[in-house]
């Protein structure tokens, strides 16, 4: 066992001095794959602190359902009850008529004229706080609250639910087509990048091969080379990244104290973080694992 670790990391440092044998070419590679991968991440990572940035601004979605008007007080007792029992309802709030109107008179100025009318125009009300906040469950909540007695009418502002939705969705399919595109590209770079390697090592794969080599063997340190590559060029995406988050939320938070609030773009958290690396990784192995099994094959001992 410490026998095939001590080769793997003799392999590694090879790899490594192989791949920094020309600084200026090992650096700009593992450079030009930080700088790709960072543009998706970044978007990424915008993406998620702007869903919750609207969330916020939006609020929690409600559903209002008014009474009818000769809705009695057994009537509301038995509705409070069945709201109570629905899972879908996170919290319930009562809004009785004369509160309605109360409230009414203080949020429009018009007391006087709301004071002369004879009766009290207004509903009672509940306030339905739903658990779900995805637009097809809330509306079907909503037609669901609508048939139960004594409600007259269930509404609900679902709009700005649908449009962040249909924004976030947008977004998601974004950040997944450049993602695509730029993985293709970094698999291109690595697939040279090996290629090069094994030309200018072709003698050494030949006599290897002469000597009885396996495939497997010769392939391996060409592997190692790419998901190496691929790594470090994954960390520096996430540096670069968490540099530029911390750029931005210098004049951001200036900015949100004048609007009196406190707003901060949030960092890769440390799950998002691995599977930044992990990925990079597979895609510096990947690029290599194609490009080394395309040209081993055209290298026959002479």
């Amino acid at each position: 066992m410490r026998h095939a670790l001590a080769l793997h990391l003799a392999l590694m440092r090879s790899v490594l001095r192989r791949m920094f044998a020309s600084k200026l070419g090992g650096l700009l590679n593992i450079l030009v794959i930080g700088i790709a991968l960072s543009l998706p991440t970044g978007m990424y990572v915008l993406l998620k602190n702007a869903q919750g940035l609207v969330e916020q601004l939006s609020g929690s979605p409600q559903i209002s359902l008014f009474l009818t008007l000769n809705a009695q007080e057994q009537d509301i007792a038995e509705l409070h009850k069945r709201l109570e029992a629905n899972e879908s309802i996170a919290g319930i709030e009562f809004v009785a008529r004369d509160r309605a109107l109360e409230q009414l008179k203080q949020s429009t100025g018009l007391a006087d004229v709301i004071g002369s009318l004879e009766k009290n125009p207004l509903p009672d009300a509940f306030i339905i706080s739903p658990r779900q906040t995805e637009p097809q469950a809330l509306d079907a909540l909503r037609e669901e609250l609508a048939q139960l007695p004594r409600v007259e009418q269930a509404q609900l502002d679902s709009a700005w639910a649908h449009k962040l939705e249909a924004l976030l969705r947008f977004g998601r399919l974004a950040v997944l087509i450049l993602a695509s595109l730029l993985s293709v590209a970094l698999i291109a770079v690595t697939f040279n990048t090996i290629r090069l390697q094994i030309l200018t090592q072709r003698d050494e794969i030949e006599v290897s091969r002469l000597i009885g080599a396996t495939n497997g063997f010769i392939r391996r340190p060409f592997l190692y080379f790419g998901a190496l590559q691929g790594l470090l060029g994954g960390i520096t995406a996430w540096a670069i990244v968490a540099a530029s988050l911390m750029l931005l939320n210098r004049p951001l938070d200036e900015l949100s104290q004048l609007y009196a609030s406190q707003f901060s773009i949030q960092p890769l958290n440390p799950g998002d973080s691995l599977s930044l690396l992990l990925f990079s990784l597979y895609l510096g192995w990947l690029g290599a694992w194609l490009s080394v099994t395309r040209h081993l094959s055209q290298i026959e001992p002479r």
